[in-house]
């Protein structure tokens, strides 16, 4: 075998079922052996979608996804994608086709430093030499898999994969385990929670990679405690339990600020700042964490204790932990709560609202199907608005924010989960941003509905200009008003053309429109094998 083969066997190995990328003649080599050795290769429109198909395989499989780029443009774009598994603390392993390995550092067509454009955004970045390839792959799935997960960069000359090796498999990477919190640490914290008379629970993004959910379930049945999520934690218990007071600091922030400021105690459950820092919306209220590293706080934050350790033991423990509640919350004021906060939600209006679009999708997708959804004004509509019942049904990013989100994770959930109905709800500036993945799915064959939320605005935007007294400037996406629906999306017009004589009349038609115009010409390229390197 050559070192190709070497890489997609130990990656199979793994665990890893596909990667998601867009080849080169550098990339070509992998690609075979991709081919040859069972680990599908998923042709994305854009590498910033491969990046982010790849962290939503991560998340759901437990393995870590994969994306491939080649060199220079192909890396940048493929850079988007892994800045998301860096905050949102998604495993990924992420391979870079480059140059063979005598023109590596020379100004050459493409070439550019892939260790330099990486190591900020992955917790490492190793290149892949002949006689060192299982040793490499072996340390970048550990890294990527250790807590905190995130991406590991692989930069993968093309002399290097086509080159012979004798090396033997590696052995099976396995993750270096955090160590358990102190006993003293879990006793303070149970008696801290204990002694509350108004305590809320916030879970947060780290609770997401524990390997038993019904731990947290444990832990807030343990001390009835009301409990609120961060975005991305939805769903990690039931949102329709009678202690959910739904998520924090989306659409109708202040309804939850007033109640979570009424609390005398915040216990964050795998909080991580980085979707959103305590010092936003906690006040005066008391901070107790419990979370895999130590709080990530301003000053002014009242941090009482915190518990660091491995997340699933610590809420094993504390949900074993002797001792009585003595929280004074009843149902009927968490129910009154939860009822308020949805009805502010949903404003009376006399048209077809967003909110109600989101209701529909919501009542239309089974209780275990999987939402995929992107970044702008709509993600802080779904993430107040939306129940989610299951864990790993609600998939955004809310570390790393990125527009072009949400198509991708859904082609890449429908992989992952094919036994699951899913469903892309977007905004028409995310559309926009990634609509050429629609082939990529209709390449799959995948049975995806893409609900875009056309409102014409960069409506997040245009709100943030509004409260700050700025003109409307740069965020209009389109001023016509529709008729009927448009023959092509966003009302730009499509032609389909299958010979010349069809293709020439439809450029002139397109030169005298006064708008763009799509034609689709279906062309026979066999040619090029003849051409292009004639």
């Amino acid at each position: 075998m050559n070192n190709a083969d070497l890489i997609v066997a130990t990656l199979k190995a793994a665990g890893i079922p596909r990667g998601f990328g867009i080849p080169s003649g550098n990339v070509l080599p992998l690609m075979e052996a991709m081919r040859k050795g069972g680990v599908d290769f998923v042709l994305t429109a854009h590498e910033g979608s491969a990046g982010f198909a790849a962290d939503v395989t991560g998340r759901l499989t437990g393995a870590p996804g994969l994306c491939i780029a080649t060199l220079g443009p192909g890396a940048t774009n493929l850079a988007t994608g892994i800045g998301d598994a860096w905050l949102d603390r998604s495993p990924l392993l992420a391979i870079t086709c480059n140059l063979n390995t005598d023109q590596l550092g020379r100004r050459i067509q493409m070439g550019i430093d892939h260790h330099a454009l990486f190591k900020p955004i992955t917790k490492a970045t190793l290149p892949l030499r002949r006689g060192e390839i299982g040793a490499t792959l072996v340390r970048a799935l550990q890294l990527a898999l250790s807590e905190p997960q995130g991406p590991v960069h692989l930069d993968l000359p093309e002399d290097v994969a086509l080159a012979e090796t004798n090396e033997p498999m590696p052995a099976r990477a396995v993750p270096i385990m955090l160590a358990p919190a102190a006993d003293g640490a879990i006793q303070r914290a149970a008696e801290l929670i204990a002694a509350a008379r108004r305590p809320i629970a916030v879970i947060g993004a780290s609770a997401l990679r524990i390997g038993d959910p019904a731990l947290l379930l444990r832990a807030i049945e343990r001390y009835r405690l009301p409990f609120a999520t961060t975005t991305m934690a939805k769903g990690l218990i039931d949102e329709q339990h009678w202690l959910s007071l739904g998520c924090i600091e989306r659409a109708c922030r202040q309804l939850q600020r007033r109640l979570l400021r009424s609390a005398d105690l915040i216990v964050g459950l795998g909080y991580d700042t980085v979707e959103v820092e305590y010092e936003a919306w906690i006040g005066d209220t008391r901070l107790l964490q419990i979370d895999i590293e130590p709080v990530d706080i301003a000053p002014s934050v009242k941090l009482v204790h915190q518990v660091v350790g491995d997340l699933a033991l610590s809420l094993a423990r504390l949900g074993a932990s002797p001792g009585a509640a003595r929280g004074t919350w009843t149902p009927d004021e968490i129910a009154d709560h939860r009822r308020a906060f949805h009805a502010a939600l949903r404003p009376a209006k006399g048209s077809f609202t967003a909110h109600a679009a989101i209701d529909v999708v919501r009542s239309a997708l089974p209780r275990n199907g999987v939402l995929c959804f992107d970044v702008g004004a709509h993600t802080h509509q779904i993430a107040s608005q939306w129940t989610a019942f299951s864990p790993k049904t609600f998939l955004i990013t809310n570390g790393w924010s990125s527009m072009g989100f949400g198509l991708p994770a859904a082609i890449a959930a429908k992989l992952a989960r094919p036994d699951l109905p899913v469903v892309c709800l977007i905004g028409d500036g995310c559309f926009q941003m990634t609509c050429g993945e629609v082939a990529t799915a209709k390449r799959l064959g995948l049975a995806l509905p893409i609900v875009v939320l056309d409102d014409k605005w960069l409506a997040l935007i245009k709100v943030k200009q509004i409260r700050r007294q700025f003109t409307l400037y740069g965020t209009e996406l389109q001023s016509e008003a529709y008729g009927e629906p448009p023959a092509h999306y966003f009302g730009v017009p499509a032609l389909g053309v299958r010979n010349a004589a069809e293709l020439a009349d439809a450029v002139k038609v397109a030169l005298a429109a006064n708008g763009p115009t799509v034609i689709e010409a279906v062309v026979d390229s066999e040619h090029y094998s003849d051409t292009v390197y004639d």
